[in-house]
């Protein structure tokens, strides 16, 4: 396993946002481009996509998220409004099981009613027959003559006929008020029997309407529902065309970047080809430093892998990087300066010490350029880079990028070391 300083720039690197970049063929393709005479070297024209495609790309994206907005705020409603309707049909619910409630109480009320009311005609036709049966005993003991007659005829003379007499008007005024009292409760109860089927034919009635509003309510509800899930199926199918439109702005954005890459790239490697234009880039030591950058500037494109690079080259990384045929940062720096017969570790924390320091302003081609966390502490040194000259670097980013040429005034620059060997 490699030592933590060079595998920790893969780490690092990797959790920053990756610059857009797109390889190049192949390293041999990019060599060929170094036998074309600078004189047939044509205007470099808009890397395409242009300017004006990422641009317009980025517009849709943001017509789609626009448009995603709105059908959220649309969602939030539609739910609102549905949080609404189902409160109102709890409450229509709960208002036909009251209605339930009093509709059975109505019909006890009227069964009972009811009740009373056979009470009451009973008792008043037990008290007509008693009547009737009082009448014919009168009339019996009459013997059919008048009733004067026969109450004096009787026997006791005319104090038994007085006393018989009495006795026959006491029983007379019982019967009739026994018969007034049973009409009497016969009439209130068929007036309380009228009033509860009156009031069960209303509840009926009330739990009828009740139920509607139920229906109503319930129905609501669920059209409400389907409307949100409407809205919902119409979020997500949004959703996925701004997902659509963003994967390709960023798939324009960096096709972009990777033919500034490229041009940025041709235009480095331009600048090594003859010893005029090489002597004023490299300086005293555009022998030994021109070779490692050619070297170095030979894999432009190809992919970080973290662990990869050997002296011969690109190689499989380790661990995430076992499966990408590329470099890290320490693996390129090792296999360019081997190219000059200089043998590196594979490890920024010997690199760093592998030759003298060099003043930032002293710079030549093919020196080291470390950057660190805490560039008052070599030991949290995490990444490396091949000076180029002009304040450039030639460099194995990180996971999911590719070697590149960027700029060394950056974050973290510690400092520079110059091979010995």
């Amino acid at each position: 396993m490699f030592p933590s300083p060079s595998t920790t720039a893969g780490r690092r690197s990797g959790s920053r946002p990756a610059r857009r970049l797109v390889a190049l063929s192949s390293g041999a393709a990019l060599t060929l481009t170094l036998l074309v005479p600078a004189a047939s070297a044509r205007p470099a024209a808009e890397p395409a996509p242009s300017a004006q495609d990422v641009k317009e790309s980025e517009r849709r994206v943001q017509d789609r998220a626009a448009e995603v907005g709105k059908v959220k705020a649309m969602l939030a409603r539609a739910d609102g409004e549905l949080e609404r309707l189902g409160v109102a049909a709890a409450s229509a619910v709960e208002r036909y099981n009251g209605e339930l409630v009093k509709l059975e109480r109505a019909r006890g009320t009227y069964q009972e009613t009811q009740r009373r009311a056979a009470e009451a005609q009973r008792r008043f036709q037990e008290a007509q027959a008693e009547l009737a049966a009082f009448a014919a005993d009168a009339y019996q003991a009459g013997t059919g003559y008048n009733s004067w007659a026969a109450t004096v005829a009787g026997q006791g003379g005319p104090q038994g006929s007085m006393d018989r007499a009495g006795l026959l008007e006491m029983l007379a005024q019982r019967r009739a008020g026994i018969a007034e009292h049973v009409k009497a409760a016969r009439t209130v109860a068929e007036l309380f029997r009228k009033q509860a089927r009156e009031a069960y034919e209303e509840q009926h009635a009330a739990t009828g309407r009740a139920a509607d509003a139920k229906r109503a309510a319930q129905d609501a509800v669920a059209h409400q529902r389907e409307a949100v899930q409407r809205i919902e199926a119409e979020k997500r199918e949004l959703e996925e065309r701004l997902g659509s439109e963003r994967a390709r702005a960023a798939a324009l954005a960096r096709q972009r970047q990777a033919a500034l890459e490229r041009a940025e790239a041709l235009a480095a490697q331009r600048n090594f080809r003859g010893s005029g234009r090489s002597a004023a880039l490299l300086g005293s030591e555009s022998g030994r430093g021109g070779t490692v950058v050619r070297y170095a500037l030979k894999w432009l494109g190809t992919p970080y892998s973290w662990g990869g690079g050997t002296a011969g080259g690109p190689s499989y990384g380790i661990e995430h990087g076992s499966g990408i045929y590329g470099f890290d940062c320490s693996g390129l720096a090792l296999y360019a300066w081997s190219k000059v017969g200089v043998r590196l570790d594979h490890w920024t924390g010997t690199q760093w010490t592998s030759g003298p320091h060099v003043p930032l302003n002293q710079l030549r081609a093919g020196d080291l350029v470390f950057f660190a966390n805490n560039t008052a502490d070599p030991d949290t040194i995490h990444h490396v880079g091949i000076f180029i000259g002009k304040g450039r670097m030639v460099e194995a980013p990180y996971t999911g990028a590719r070697v590149r040429i960027s700029s060394i005034y950056r974050n973290g620059l510690i400092g520079a070391t110059r091979p010995a060997g």
